[in-house]
């Protein structure tokens, strides 16, 4: 890991964890603020250590440069809607469950629970 203000391996300015300066933000922070890069540069990236892998990095962006994040349209809520609903339709017996079906499962609680009969 690089000192405060030192130079990563891209080549851009790298701050250890919790210490980037004011007016630079992560998408993550970003977001949370209501913004979006807008099609900006990274400027800068923060380290985070790590105990068995390498650091944990992160890119950094300046919020003065941030743009609002674009609203969603009604066809954008009528695909997630869409797509939302298809997770809860149990492929086995064909009912919406109500809840998002396991992936690990393949099927409803009650179709992977229920007992398979030799035929």
């Amino acid at each position: 890991m690089t000192g405060p203000a030192g130079r990563g391996s891209c080549g851009l300015p790298t701050y250890p964890w919790r210490l980037a300066p004011e007016g630079l933000a992560t998408r993550r922070q970003l977001r949370a603020l209501g913004l979006r890069p807008g099609g900006q540069p990274v400027v800068a990236q923060i380290e985070r250590p790590r105990r068995r892998r390498g650091p944990l990095v992160a890119y950094l962006y300046r919020t003065d440069l941030a743009k609002p994040v674009r609203p969603m349209t009604p066809a954008k809520w009528q695909a997630i809607a869409a797509a939302l609903a298809a997770r809860r339709l149990c492929p086995g017996c064909g009912l919406d469950r109500g809840y998002t079906i396991p992936t690990s499962l393949g099927t409803c609680v009650t179709c992977a629970d229920a007992p398979a009969f030799a035929a």
